[in-house]
């Protein structure tokens, strides 16, 4: 089953991005490669328990099973050896992309309490969007009652043929990125 998000992609907004850019080639036409989801958990040095219950419920928001990050160099004023798990993450492709991109635009950002849009200048010299998240509970597979800690999480848009900024944000506001408006 192809997901909503990919076929409203490629009927509406790879014309309408050819149009606004000009562009004769549909595959120039900016593109989202995938979604890399990172969670740092500093207290998973510790505590092997924390790093666990962080996993399963990276794994129930993303819908895949995560890895395990380990750090590569130790750090003394942190408490962190080389080889420590440190992280999280859960890298996005095709069909699962789509679909989690479509539950976070469309059921989980709007539900984050005085929400007023996500900041124009997260884009990276690549012009790929880092949008970085406070609170785990704003993802409806999350059961409120089985939270023993908030944790944050980093989400990564990363494109393809993006020849600037701008050519990323039209992408993502086809997709229904709320930004804010700049003053």
């Amino acid at each position: 089953m192809i997901p909503r998000l990919l076929e409203r992609y490629r009927n509406e907004f790879v014309p309408k991005l050819m149009q606004d850019f000009k562009l004769k080639n549909k595959m120039a036409v900016p593109a989202v490669v995938k979604i890399v989801v990172n969670m740092g958990i500093g207290e998973g040095t510790q505590d092997v328990k924390i790093l666990e219950k962080a996993a399963d419920e990276l794994g129930n928001i993303t819908g895949q099973r995560p890895i395990i990050r380990r750090a590569k160099k130790a750090i003394a004023n942190f408490k962190v050896r080389q080889g420590q798990p440190v992280g999280v993450k859960v890298t996005l492709r095709r069909v699962m992309m789509y679909e989690f991109m479509d539950r976070l635009l469309n059921i989980s950002l709007p539900r984050i309490r005085d929400f007023r849009g996500v900041s124009q200048d997260s884009f990276d010299k690549g012009n790929n969007y880092t949008l970085g998240l406070s609170e785990q509970i704003i993802f409806p597979e999350i059961e409120y009652d089985r939270i023993t800690r908030t944790q944050g999480m980093d989400i990564t848009f990363v494109i393809k043929n993006a020849k600037n900024k701008d050519q990323a944000m039209a992408l993502l506001k086809c997709f229904g990125m709320p930004f804010k408006h700049k003053e």
